[in-house]
């Protein structure tokens, strides 16, 4: 058996460069929006007159929220804070919630791209169930 090569013109070879360049081009935006989880750190400053018990993370969109991040602590009225360290984001923005002393639910949503702080005022709407 004899294999022969044919010598490729030099448009050809253009072409197929031309056409790979193009592809990755193409490509690149995809492979970079990969599900690729960040990191992230949370401040959360309470300068409201209501004690916050607990704090929640969720997905921006959803309502399923995760265990208490607080854990056995509280965020004091009139500038107590607190910074969750090491915030998991699978998108660009995550979801608080914090819950004051009276049961009411607070939100905000925060990005992920750099570290977040929330401040937390006596004006801050509250879902309180009614």
């Amino acid at each position: 058996m004899r294999i022969t090569l044919r010598k490729s013109s030099p448009l050809s070879v253009s072409l197929v460069v031309l056409g790979i360049f193009v592809g990755l081009m193409v490509c690149a935006p995809m492979l970079s929006r990969a599900d690729v989880a960040t990191t992230t750190a949370i401040t959360i400053v309470n300068n409201s007159s209501r004690e916050i018990r607990h704090v929640y993370l969720s997905p921006p969109d959803q309502n399923n929220w995760g265990p208490d991040q607080l854990v056995n602590s509280v965020i004091p009225a009139g500038g107590g804070s607190f910074t969750i360290s090491n915030v998991s984001c699978s998108s660009s923005t995550i979801k608080v919630i914090a819950e004051d002393q009276d049961g009411c639910f607070l939100y905000q949503v925060v990005t992920c791209s750099e570290n977040a702080t929330w401040t937390i005022t006596t004006s801050t709407a509250r879902d309180c169930g009614n």
